[in-house]
Protein backbone atom coordinates (compact mmCIF):
# COMPACT_ATOMS: atom_id res chain seq x y z
CA UNK A 1 0.00 0.00 0.00
CA UNK A 2 1.37 3.40 -0.94
CA UNK A 3 1.32 6.43 1.30
CA UNK A 4 -0.36 9.35 -0.48
CA UNK A 5 1.28 12.68 0.30
CA UNK A 6 1.68 15.70 -1.92
CA UNK A 7 5.30 16.74 -1.59
CA UNK A 8 4.68 19.91 -3.58
CA UNK A 9 1.87 21.14 -1.35
CA UNK A 10 2.48 23.58 1.45
CA UNK A 11 2.91 21.51 4.61
CA UNK A 12 0.95 22.76 7.62
CA UNK A 13 3.00 22.91 10.77
CA UNK A 14 0.74 22.44 13.81
CA UNK A 15 3.62 23.36 16.14
CA UNK A 16 3.83 27.11 15.69
CA UNK A 17 4.49 28.18 19.28
CA UNK A 18 8.23 28.30 18.70
CA UNK A 19 10.73 28.57 21.55
CA UNK A 20 11.78 32.20 21.63
CA UNK A 21 15.57 32.05 22.10
CA UNK A 22 16.35 32.75 18.44
CA UNK A 23 18.40 29.56 17.95
CA UNK A 24 17.98 26.48 15.81
CA UNK A 25 16.90 28.10 12.55
CA UNK A 26 18.45 25.04 10.95
CA UNK A 27 19.30 21.72 12.66
CA UNK A 28 22.49 21.91 14.67
CA UNK A 29 25.62 19.97 13.70
CA UNK A 30 28.54 18.90 15.83
CA UNK A 31 30.25 16.10 17.76
CA UNK A 32 29.39 14.25 20.97
CA UNK A 33 31.34 11.53 22.73
CA UNK A 34 28.43 9.49 24.10
CA UNK A 35 27.92 6.96 21.29
CA UNK A 36 31.60 5.99 21.33
CA UNK A 37 32.71 6.44 24.94
CA UNK A 38 29.55 6.58 27.06
CA UNK A 39 30.75 7.05 30.65
CA UNK A 40 34.41 6.43 29.80
CA UNK A 41 34.76 10.06 28.77
CA UNK A 42 37.42 12.49 29.96
CA UNK A 43 38.78 15.89 29.02
CA UNK A 44 41.71 14.47 27.03
CA UNK A 45 39.22 12.74 24.73
CA UNK A 46 37.19 15.93 24.33
CA UNK A 47 40.23 18.10 23.61
CA UNK A 48 41.54 15.52 21.12
CA UNK A 49 38.29 15.18 19.22
CA UNK A 50 37.87 18.95 19.16
CA UNK A 51 41.25 19.21 17.46
CA UNK A 52 40.37 16.39 15.06
CA UNK A 53 37.08 18.00 14.10
CA UNK A 54 38.93 21.13 13.00
CA UNK A 55 41.82 19.21 11.43
CA UNK A 56 39.41 17.28 9.20
CA UNK A 57 37.70 20.51 8.13
CA UNK A 58 34.37 19.44 9.57
CA UNK A 59 33.89 22.80 11.23
CA UNK A 60 33.93 24.42 7.78
CA UNK A 61 30.96 22.23 6.81
CA UNK A 62 28.87 23.32 9.80
CA UNK A 63 29.83 20.81 12.51
CA UNK A 64 30.47 23.47 15.13
CA UNK A 65 29.16 22.12 18.45
CA UNK A 66 31.41 20.06 20.75
CA UNK A 67 29.16 18.31 23.27
CA UNK A 68 29.99 16.53 26.52
CA UNK A 69 27.20 14.13 27.48
CA UNK A 70 26.62 12.35 30.82
CA UNK A 71 29.41 11.55 33.31
CA UNK A 72 31.19 14.91 33.32
CA UNK A 73 29.75 16.01 36.67
CA UNK A 74 30.97 15.18 40.14
CA UNK A 75 28.88 12.90 42.33
CA UNK A 76 27.86 15.80 44.55
CA UNK A 77 27.56 19.56 44.27
CA UNK A 78 30.03 21.90 45.92
CA UNK A 79 29.42 23.49 49.34
CA UNK A 80 27.55 26.39 47.73
CA UNK A 81 25.22 24.00 45.92
CA UNK A 82 26.76 24.45 42.47
CA UNK A 83 27.44 21.76 39.91
CA UNK A 84 31.11 20.94 39.44
CA UNK A 85 33.07 18.70 37.12
CA UNK A 86 34.53 15.37 38.20
CA UNK A 87 38.00 16.11 39.63
CA UNK A 88 39.67 13.06 38.06
CA UNK A 89 38.22 12.94 34.55
CA UNK A 90 37.68 16.68 34.04
CA UNK A 91 40.20 18.40 36.32
CA UNK A 92 40.39 21.54 34.16
CA UNK A 93 36.68 22.20 34.57
CA UNK A 94 33.94 22.86 32.07
CA UNK A 95 34.82 26.49 31.49
CA UNK A 96 38.24 25.45 30.24
CA UNK A 97 36.65 23.10 27.70
CA UNK A 98 34.20 25.79 26.61
CA UNK A 99 37.01 28.32 26.26
CA UNK A 100 39.01 25.85 24.18
CA UNK A 101 36.07 25.16 21.86
CA UNK A 102 35.45 28.88 21.49
CA UNK A 103 39.12 29.49 20.68
CA UNK A 104 38.67 27.14 17.72
CA UNK A 105 35.59 29.01 16.51
CA UNK A 106 33.30 26.28 17.87
CA UNK A 107 30.44 26.14 20.36
CA UNK A 108 30.32 24.05 23.54
CA UNK A 109 27.52 21.81 24.81
CA UNK A 110 26.79 20.07 28.09
CA UNK A 111 24.37 17.53 29.51
CA UNK A 112 22.16 17.58 32.58
CA UNK A 113 18.99 15.90 33.78
CA UNK A 114 15.51 16.98 34.85
CA UNK A 115 15.75 14.65 37.85
CA UNK A 116 17.79 14.40 41.05
CA UNK A 117 20.50 12.38 39.30
CA UNK A 118 21.60 11.94 35.71
CA UNK A 119 20.74 8.76 33.84
CA UNK A 120 24.02 7.07 34.70
CA UNK A 121 22.66 7.00 38.25
CA UNK A 122 25.33 8.64 40.41
CA UNK A 123 25.89 12.18 39.12
CA UNK A 124 24.03 15.27 40.28
CA UNK A 125 20.98 16.28 38.23
CA UNK A 126 19.33 19.70 37.99
CA UNK A 127 15.90 19.10 39.54
CA UNK A 128 15.09 21.97 41.97
CA UNK A 129 18.35 23.70 40.92
CA UNK A 130 17.31 24.91 37.48
CA UNK A 131 17.91 28.64 38.00
CA UNK A 132 21.26 28.07 39.72
CA UNK A 133 22.42 25.59 37.10
CA UNK A 134 21.35 27.74 34.16
CA UNK A 135 23.41 30.61 35.57
CA UNK A 136 26.34 28.23 36.07
CA UNK A 137 26.13 26.97 32.48
CA UNK A 138 26.01 30.56 31.21
CA UNK A 139 29.03 31.54 33.32
CA UNK A 140 31.00 28.64 31.86
CA UNK A 141 30.18 29.70 28.30
CA UNK A 142 27.87 26.79 27.50
CA UNK A 143 26.03 27.13 24.16
CA UNK A 144 23.92 23.94 24.21
CA UNK A 145 22.16 21.90 26.87
CA UNK A 146 20.92 18.34 26.45
CA UNK A 147 18.38 17.72 29.21
CA UNK A 148 17.60 14.10 30.09
CA UNK A 149 14.68 12.39 31.84
CA UNK A 150 15.84 10.15 34.71
CA UNK A 151 15.20 10.04 38.50
CA UNK A 152 12.59 12.78 38.60
CA UNK A 153 9.79 13.23 41.10
CA UNK A 154 6.79 10.96 40.77
CA UNK A 155 3.95 12.54 38.76
CA UNK A 156 6.24 15.43 37.76
CA UNK A 157 5.37 15.11 34.10
CA UNK A 158 7.71 16.19 31.27
CA UNK A 159 5.47 18.99 30.02
CA UNK A 160 5.71 20.43 33.54
CA UNK A 161 9.38 19.93 34.42
CA UNK A 162 11.06 20.73 31.10
CA UNK A 163 9.67 24.28 30.87
CA UNK A 164 11.33 25.11 34.21
CA UNK A 165 14.82 24.75 32.74
CA UNK A 166 13.67 26.37 29.51
CA UNK A 167 12.67 29.52 31.38
CA UNK A 168 15.84 29.44 33.48
CA UNK A 169 18.03 29.26 30.37
CA UNK A 170 16.19 32.16 28.78
CA UNK A 171 16.87 34.23 31.89
CA UNK A 172 20.54 33.21 32.14
CA UNK A 173 21.77 36.02 29.93
CA UNK A 174 23.29 33.67 27.36
CA UNK A 175 21.66 32.10 24.28
CA UNK A 176 21.72 28.34 24.90
CA UNK A 177 20.33 25.77 22.46
CA UNK A 178 17.99 23.58 24.51
CA UNK A 179 17.27 19.98 23.55
CA UNK A 180 14.86 17.69 25.39
CA UNK A 181 15.76 14.03 25.78
CA UNK A 182 12.76 12.10 27.07
CA UNK A 183 12.98 9.40 24.37
CA UNK A 184 9.65 10.28 22.75
CA UNK A 185 7.72 8.60 25.55
CA UNK A 186 5.30 11.48 26.06
CA UNK A 187 5.14 12.54 22.40
CA UNK A 188 7.19 15.73 22.85
CA UNK A 189 6.60 16.79 19.25
CA UNK A 190 3.09 17.74 20.38
CA UNK A 191 4.19 20.13 23.13
CA UNK A 192 7.96 20.69 23.24
CA UNK A 193 8.12 23.28 20.46
CA UNK A 194 7.11 25.97 22.93
CA UNK A 195 10.02 25.16 25.24
CA UNK A 196 12.94 23.69 23.27
CA UNK A 197 14.93 23.78 20.04
CA UNK A 198 14.78 20.02 19.51
CA UNK A 199 13.33 16.95 21.16
CA UNK A 200 14.04 13.24 21.00
CA UNK A 201 11.35 11.19 19.27
CA UNK A 202 12.68 7.72 19.98
CA UNK A 203 14.76 5.27 21.97
CA UNK A 204 18.54 5.66 22.09
CA UNK A 205 20.35 5.04 18.84
CA UNK A 206 22.53 1.91 18.55
CA UNK A 207 25.17 0.97 15.99
CA UNK A 208 22.79 -1.61 14.50
CA UNK A 209 20.88 -1.73 11.24
CA UNK A 210 17.60 -2.74 12.87
CA UNK A 211 17.69 0.14 15.36
CA UNK A 212 18.41 2.71 12.64
CA UNK A 213 15.28 1.59 10.78
CA UNK A 214 13.12 1.74 13.90
CA UNK A 215 14.28 5.24 14.79
CA UNK A 216 13.72 6.50 11.24
CA UNK A 217 10.16 5.18 11.24
CA UNK A 218 9.44 6.66 14.67
CA UNK A 219 10.79 10.06 13.67
CA UNK A 220 8.83 10.02 10.42
CA UNK A 221 5.56 9.99 12.38
CA UNK A 222 6.16 13.51 13.68
CA UNK A 223 7.34 15.23 10.49
CA UNK A 224 4.62 17.88 10.54
CA UNK A 225 5.82 19.22 13.90
CA UNK A 226 9.39 20.07 12.88
CA UNK A 227 10.57 23.34 11.42
CA UNK A 228 12.89 26.29 11.94
CA UNK A 229 13.41 26.83 15.66
CA UNK A 230 12.34 23.31 16.70
CA UNK A 231 13.38 19.92 15.30
CA UNK A 232 12.56 16.25 15.70
CA UNK A 233 15.62 14.37 16.95
CA UNK A 234 16.04 10.62 16.28
CA UNK A 235 19.33 10.72 18.26
CA UNK A 236 22.97 11.05 17.29
CA UNK A 237 24.83 9.56 14.34
CA UNK A 238 26.62 6.21 14.56
CA UNK A 239 28.61 6.50 11.31
CA UNK A 240 32.16 5.34 11.98
CA UNK A 241 31.64 3.20 15.07
CA UNK A 242 32.24 0.04 13.07
CA UNK A 243 29.27 -2.30 13.44
CA UNK A 244 27.49 -1.43 10.19
CA UNK A 245 28.57 -1.48 6.57
CA UNK A 246 29.46 1.62 4.59
CA UNK A 247 26.16 1.27 2.70
CA UNK A 248 24.23 1.13 5.97
CA UNK A 249 26.07 4.16 7.31
CA UNK A 250 25.33 5.99 4.07
CA UNK A 251 21.63 5.20 4.54
CA UNK A 252 21.77 6.33 8.17
CA UNK A 253 23.32 9.68 7.25
CA UNK A 254 21.03 10.18 4.24
CA UNK A 255 17.77 9.62 6.08
CA UNK A 256 18.81 11.66 9.13
CA UNK A 257 19.81 14.50 6.82
CA UNK A 258 16.60 14.67 4.80
CA UNK A 259 14.54 14.36 8.00
CA UNK A 260 16.22 17.59 9.15
CA UNK A 261 17.57 15.82 12.23
CA UNK A 262 20.43 17.34 14.23
CA UNK A 263 23.65 15.93 12.72
CA UNK A 264 25.75 15.06 15.76
CA UNK A 265 28.81 12.93 14.94
CA UNK A 266 29.14 10.14 17.49
CA UNK A 267 32.42 8.41 16.65
CA UNK A 268 36.15 8.70 17.41
CA UNK A 269 37.31 11.49 15.10
CA UNK A 270 40.98 11.08 15.94
CA UNK A 271 41.06 7.70 14.18
CA UNK A 272 38.13 7.85 11.76
CA UNK A 273 38.37 5.80 8.56
CA UNK A 274 38.39 7.72 5.30
CA UNK A 275 35.22 6.08 3.94
CA UNK A 276 33.32 7.14 7.05
CA UNK A 277 34.74 10.66 7.00
CA UNK A 278 33.66 10.93 3.37
CA UNK A 279 30.06 10.31 4.43
CA UNK A 280 30.16 13.04 7.06
CA UNK A 281 31.75 15.47 4.58
CA UNK A 282 29.19 15.18 1.78
CA UNK A 283 28.36 18.86 1.45
CA UNK A 284 25.47 18.27 -0.94
CA UNK A 285 23.72 16.06 1.61
CA UNK A 286 24.52 18.51 4.41
CA UNK A 287 22.97 21.31 2.34
CA UNK A 288 19.70 19.34 2.24
CA UNK A 289 19.73 19.11 6.03
CA UNK A 290 20.47 22.82 6.34
CA UNK A 291 18.00 23.98 3.70
CA UNK A 292 16.35 27.18 4.98
CA UNK A 293 12.84 26.00 4.12
CA UNK A 294 13.24 23.53 6.98
CA UNK A 295 10.55 20.99 6.02
CA UNK A 296 11.22 17.41 7.10
CA UNK A 297 11.08 14.85 4.28
CA UNK A 298 8.67 11.95 4.73
CA UNK A 299 8.21 8.41 3.56
CA UNK A 300 5.84 8.54 0.57
CA UNK A 301 6.06 5.04 -0.93
CA UNK A 302 6.79 1.45 0.18
CA UNK A 303 7.34 -1.11 -2.56
CA UNK A 304 7.84 -4.84 -3.00
CA UNK A 305 6.22 -7.69 -1.10
CA UNK A 306 8.43 -6.83 1.87
CA UNK A 307 7.41 -3.13 1.78
CA UNK A 308 11.09 -2.43 2.37
CA UNK A 309 11.93 -0.50 -0.80
CA UNK A 310 11.12 3.04 0.10
CA UNK A 311 10.82 6.50 -1.41
CA UNK A 312 11.21 9.46 0.94
CA UNK A 313 10.59 12.99 -0.32
CA UNK A 314 10.30 16.58 0.77
CA UNK A 315 10.25 20.11 -0.62
CA UNK A 316 13.32 22.34 -0.66
CA UNK A 317 13.85 26.03 -1.19
CA UNK A 318 14.19 27.14 -4.79
CA UNK A 319 11.20 25.06 -5.97
CA UNK A 320 13.16 21.83 -5.66
CA UNK A 321 12.35 18.37 -4.28
CA UNK A 322 14.68 16.01 -2.44
CA UNK A 323 14.25 12.25 -2.90
CA UNK A 324 15.82 9.39 -0.99
CA UNK A 325 15.50 5.89 -2.41
CA UNK A 326 16.17 3.58 0.54
CA UNK A 327 16.62 -0.13 -0.03
CA UNK A 328 16.00 -1.93 3.27
CA UNK A 329 15.90 -5.26 1.41
CA UNK A 330 18.70 -7.84 1.60
CA UNK A 331 19.40 -7.69 -2.15
CA UNK A 332 19.95 -5.11 -4.87
CA UNK A 333 16.59 -3.95 -6.24
CA UNK A 334 15.06 -1.30 -8.47
CA UNK A 335 13.03 1.37 -6.70
CA UNK A 336 10.49 3.29 -8.75
CA UNK A 337 9.63 6.97 -8.39
CA UNK A 338 6.08 7.83 -9.45
CA UNK A 339 4.98 11.42 -9.92
CA UNK A 340 1.70 10.44 -8.20
CA UNK A 341 3.58 9.87 -4.93
CA UNK A 342 5.10 13.35 -5.15
CA UNK A 343 1.91 15.17 -6.11
CA UNK A 344 3.32 16.12 -9.51
CA UNK A 345 1.05 16.31 -12.54
CA UNK A 346 1.30 13.88 -15.47
CA UNK A 347 3.52 15.26 -18.20
CA UNK A 348 5.87 17.00 -15.81
CA UNK A 349 9.59 16.68 -16.50
CA UNK A 350 12.49 17.39 -14.15
CA UNK A 351 16.25 17.64 -13.97
CA UNK A 352 17.85 15.11 -11.61
CA UNK A 353 21.08 15.34 -9.62
CA UNK A 354 22.60 12.39 -7.74
CA UNK A 355 24.02 13.71 -4.46
CA UNK A 356 26.20 10.70 -3.62
CA UNK A 357 27.74 10.46 -7.09
CA UNK A 358 27.79 14.27 -7.46
CA UNK A 359 26.44 13.93 -11.00
CA UNK A 360 23.66 15.53 -13.02
CA UNK A 361 21.67 13.11 -15.14
CA UNK A 362 22.14 13.78 -18.84
CA UNK A 363 18.42 13.66 -19.70
CA UNK A 364 15.31 15.16 -18.14
CA UNK A 365 12.94 12.63 -16.56
CA UNK A 366 9.21 12.66 -17.30
CA UNK A 367 6.42 11.05 -15.24
CA UNK A 368 8.87 9.14 -13.05
CA UNK A 369 11.93 6.90 -13.17
CA UNK A 370 13.53 3.98 -11.37
CA UNK A 371 16.99 3.36 -9.94
CA UNK A 372 18.73 0.14 -8.89
CA UNK A 373 19.91 0.51 -5.29
CA UNK A 374 22.30 -1.87 -3.54
CA UNK A 375 21.21 -3.79 -0.45
CA UNK A 376 20.83 -1.55 2.62
CA UNK A 377 22.01 1.45 0.61
CA UNK A 378 20.32 4.76 -0.12
CA UNK A 379 20.43 7.10 -3.09
CA UNK A 380 19.65 10.80 -2.63
CA UNK A 381 18.54 13.02 -5.50
CA UNK A 382 17.37 16.56 -6.13
CA UNK A 383 14.61 17.22 -8.65
CA UNK A 384 14.77 20.72 -10.07
CA UNK A 385 13.55 22.82 -13.00
CA UNK A 386 10.12 21.19 -12.66
CA UNK A 387 8.13 21.84 -15.86
CA UNK A 388 5.18 20.81 -17.95
CA UNK A 389 6.89 19.40 -21.01
CA UNK A 390 4.19 20.58 -23.42
CA UNK A 391 4.50 24.33 -22.88
CA UNK A 392 7.61 24.70 -20.72
CA UNK A 393 5.59 26.32 -17.91
CA UNK A 394 6.77 25.79 -14.33
CA UNK A 395 4.34 23.62 -12.41
CA UNK A 396 5.39 24.66 -8.93
CA UNK A 397 4.27 28.20 -8.18
CA UNK A 398 6.17 30.57 -5.91
CA UNK A 399 3.54 30.48 -3.18
CA UNK A 400 3.71 26.70 -2.81
CA UNK A 401 7.14 26.83 -1.21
Amino acid sequence: MQTKWNVTAAVPLPRRLVYDNGLGKTPIMGWSGWNKYECKINEKIVFGNTDALVRHGLDQLGYNYVIVDDCWAAYKRDKQGNLKSHPTTFPSGMKALADYAHSKGLKFGLYSDAGRRTCIGHRAGSEDHEIRDAKTFASWGVDYLKYDNCFHKKHYYPHLRYPVMSEALNKSGRPIFYTICEWGEDHPALWAGKYANSWRTSLDVKDRWDRIQILADDNNMWAAYAGPGGWNDPDMLQVGNGRMSVAEYRSHFSIWSIMKAPLIIGCELRKIREEHLEIYKNKEIIDINQDPLGIQARKVSRQGRCKCREVWAGPLSGKRIVLALWNRDWRRVAIKVNWFDLGLEPGVSVCVRDLWKHEDWSERQQDGFEVAIDSHDCGVYILSDVRLTSDNVYVIADHVF
